[in-house]
Protein backbone atom coordinates (compact mmCIF):
# COMPACT_ATOMS: atom_id res chain seq x y z
CA UNK A 1 0.00 0.00 0.00
CA UNK A 2 1.00 3.89 -0.71
CA UNK A 3 2.53 5.45 2.36
CA UNK A 4 0.26 8.02 1.24
CA UNK A 5 -3.12 6.34 1.66
CA UNK A 6 -1.29 4.07 4.74
CA UNK A 7 -3.34 5.33 8.12
CA UNK A 8 -1.27 7.46 9.95
CA UNK A 9 -0.87 6.65 13.69
CA UNK A 10 1.27 8.94 15.82
CA UNK A 11 1.89 8.40 19.70
CA UNK A 12 2.75 11.93 21.55
CA UNK A 13 5.85 10.69 23.96
CA UNK A 14 7.57 12.48 26.39
CA UNK A 15 10.63 10.05 27.19
CA UNK A 16 11.29 6.83 28.48
CA UNK A 17 10.87 7.41 32.13
CA UNK A 18 7.40 8.22 31.08
CA UNK A 19 5.71 5.26 32.15
CA UNK A 20 2.42 6.34 30.22
CA UNK A 21 4.33 7.01 26.99
CA UNK A 22 6.19 3.66 27.26
CA UNK A 23 3.30 1.74 27.57
CA UNK A 24 1.03 3.41 25.08
CA UNK A 25 4.02 3.04 22.41
CA UNK A 26 4.23 -0.69 23.55
CA UNK A 27 0.80 -1.20 22.83
CA UNK A 28 0.52 0.23 19.01
CA UNK A 29 4.45 -1.57 18.81
CA UNK A 30 2.26 -5.06 19.63
CA UNK A 31 -0.33 -4.41 17.04
CA UNK A 32 2.11 -3.22 14.21
CA UNK A 33 2.77 -6.68 12.67
CA UNK A 34 -1.26 -7.17 11.69
CA UNK A 35 -1.24 -4.24 10.22
CA UNK A 36 1.97 -3.53 8.00
CA UNK A 37 0.62 -3.50 5.28
CA UNK A 38 -1.80 -0.49 6.41
CA UNK A 39 -0.16 1.69 9.03
CA UNK A 40 2.44 3.87 9.25
CA UNK A 41 3.48 4.41 12.94
CA UNK A 42 5.13 7.71 14.39
CA UNK A 43 6.63 7.92 18.01
CA UNK A 44 6.87 11.82 18.46
CA UNK A 45 9.51 12.30 20.65
CA UNK A 46 8.73 15.55 22.51
CA UNK A 47 12.69 15.50 23.31
CA UNK A 48 13.43 16.91 19.93
CA UNK A 49 12.79 19.70 17.46
CA UNK A 50 10.85 18.26 14.94
CA UNK A 51 8.65 15.73 17.94
CA UNK A 52 7.89 19.25 19.72
CA UNK A 53 6.53 21.11 16.30
CA UNK A 54 4.57 18.09 15.43
CA UNK A 55 3.10 18.36 19.03
CA UNK A 56 2.22 22.36 18.74
CA UNK A 57 0.68 21.12 15.63
CA UNK A 58 -1.44 18.85 16.85
CA UNK A 59 -2.31 20.87 19.92
CA UNK A 60 -3.86 23.53 17.54
CA UNK A 61 -6.00 21.37 15.61
CA UNK A 62 -7.58 20.18 18.91
CA UNK A 63 -7.97 23.45 20.74
CA UNK A 64 -7.17 26.31 17.96
CA UNK A 65 -4.25 29.11 18.45
CA UNK A 66 -5.94 30.91 20.83
CA UNK A 67 -6.30 27.79 23.07
CA UNK A 68 -2.52 26.69 22.75
CA UNK A 69 -0.87 30.25 22.71
CA UNK A 70 -3.43 32.28 25.18
CA UNK A 71 -5.10 29.39 27.64
CA UNK A 72 -1.82 27.18 27.00
CA UNK A 73 -3.84 24.10 26.26
CA UNK A 74 -2.23 21.19 25.05
CA UNK A 75 -2.65 17.76 23.76
CA UNK A 76 -2.76 15.38 26.57
CA UNK A 77 0.92 13.13 26.81
CA UNK A 78 0.52 10.38 26.19
CA UNK A 79 -2.24 10.53 23.43
CA UNK A 80 -2.72 8.70 20.45
CA UNK A 81 -3.62 10.38 17.15
CA UNK A 82 -4.86 8.63 13.96
CA UNK A 83 -4.70 10.49 10.90
CA UNK A 84 -4.12 13.78 12.75
CA UNK A 85 -7.25 13.05 15.00
CA UNK A 86 -7.08 12.61 18.88
CA UNK A 87 -8.32 9.04 19.59
CA UNK A 88 -7.10 8.24 22.72
CA UNK A 89 -5.90 10.31 25.82
CA UNK A 90 -5.07 6.93 27.76
CA UNK A 91 -3.31 3.54 26.89
CA UNK A 92 -6.18 1.71 25.00
CA UNK A 93 -6.71 -1.88 25.30
CA UNK A 94 -5.69 -3.77 22.38
CA UNK A 95 -9.45 -4.49 21.07
CA UNK A 96 -10.50 -0.95 21.09
CA UNK A 97 -6.67 0.53 19.03
CA UNK A 98 -7.77 -2.25 16.33
CA UNK A 99 -11.37 -0.59 16.11
CA UNK A 100 -10.01 2.78 15.73
CA UNK A 101 -7.26 1.75 13.18
CA UNK A 102 -10.09 -0.57 11.48
CA UNK A 103 -12.70 2.24 11.81
CA UNK A 104 -10.30 5.16 9.98
CA UNK A 105 -9.15 2.52 7.22
CA UNK A 106 -13.02 1.61 6.45
CA UNK A 107 -13.58 5.87 6.00
CA UNK A 108 -11.06 5.87 3.85
CA UNK A 109 -12.02 3.14 1.72
CA UNK A 110 -15.97 4.15 1.22
CA UNK A 111 -14.15 8.07 0.54
CA UNK A 112 -12.47 6.24 -1.88
CA UNK A 113 -14.95 3.89 -3.62
CA UNK A 114 -17.38 7.84 -3.80
CA UNK A 115 -14.42 9.59 -5.23
CA UNK A 116 -13.91 6.98 -7.94
CA UNK A 117 -17.85 6.79 -8.56
CA UNK A 118 -17.51 10.27 -9.10
CA UNK A 119 -15.20 10.25 -11.62
CA UNK A 120 -17.22 8.00 -13.77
Amino acid sequence: MDTQKKVVVEVMYKANHCLPCFYMDKAVKEILPEYSDIVEYRRIDLQTAPGKKRFLELSVELFGEAGVYEFKRIAPIPSLFINGELFFDAIPPRHELEEGIDEVKNQRQILLEVIHEGEH
